[in-house]
């Protein structure tokens, strides 16, 4: 191989591999973004069961209190 296909050849492989870096920190960046939003999602649901449990006893107060009432 000549000099200057050997320098192209090292100039595309530098390039490969700051690609490849560049992809490796999105690929990190998006996984610790989606456990945010795992996290997040675990977080809410949680809190709309309590809300439902509370709506729901609420519901039985209010019927409890119209069949006495």
């Amino acid at each position: 191989m000549s000099e200057p296909s050997l320098k192209r050849l090292e100039q595309k492989l530098d390039a490969l591999i700051e690609h490849s870096q560049r992809l490796e920190q999105d690929n990190r960046l998006l996984k610790a973004e989606r456990s945010a939003w795992q996290a997040e999602r675990a977080k809410l649901i949680k809190q709309n069961e309590l809300a439902r449990d509370r709506v729901e006893a609420m519901i039985e107060r209010l019927k409890t209190l119209e069949q006495s009432g």
